[in-house]
């Protein structure tokens, strides 16, 4: 089994009039990483899926 390189993504909100303030999401096995898009090759931060998840939620609840 090789290792691979996560696959990272960006918001299809995200604009690049926005100035690059954007997050970009991975998968990275059971959890998902979530890193500065300014700052690729700074480290990421690692969340399960439940707690991303109700992240997430929260956000479009408003209730952050």
């Amino acid at each position: 089994m090789g290792i691979h390189e996560p696959i990272w993504r960006k918001s299809s909100y995200s604009a690049e009039q926005d100035f690059g303030t954007c997050v970009e999401v991975a998968e990275l096995g059971v959890q998902l990483g979530v890193r500065d898009s300014k700052n690729p090759g700074q480290p990421h931060l690692s969340f399960s899926r439940d707690a991303w998840s109700a992240f997430i939620g929260a956000i479009r609840s408003r209730s952050l």
